[in-house]
């Protein structure tokens, strides 16, 4: 894993995190690797592991079963899901209904492009 120098380390992590488990690869309940495992997996201090663990757990992303180890938590995906789209409408939307006013694109032609588009990557897939 490569990283990034204008993010913390172990928001990166959690970020890899979230990711292995959106696609599925750590499923609700399943074992996630151990602390010290994914700091040799990743190059990584183990207390840089411990932090992200401790900020997953209070996103409720994982859990930890006392002297078994870490489990992905059953609503993880969700969690994640709902995080994301949360920071899209606070964050990404207002940039990007600013520029459609400033380039005076109507929602009508916004609709249209976003259809066009559906339909183009909906084909790309088959």
């Amino acid at each position: 894993m490569e990283f990034r120098e204008k993010q913390a380390i172990y928001m990166q992590i959690a970020e890899y995190f979230r990711n292995n488990i959106l696609k599925d690869k750590w499923k609700a309940d399943e074992k996630v690797p151990s602390i010290r495992q994914l700091a040799v997996e990743l190059e990584v201090n183990p207390n840089t592991v411990m932090r992200t663990y401790t900020h997953l757990q209070e996103s409720n992303i994982i859990y930890n079963k006392r002297g078994i180890g870490y489990f992905v938590s059953p609503d993880a995906k969700e969690s994640i899901l709902k995080a994301i789209r949360l920071k899209f409408i606070n964050d990404d939307l207002p940039l990007i209904f600013n520029n459609l006013k400033m380039l005076g694109i109507t929602i009508k032609e916004f609709e249209d492009l976003y259809n066009n588009w559906s339909i183009k990557n909906n084909n790309n897939k088959s």
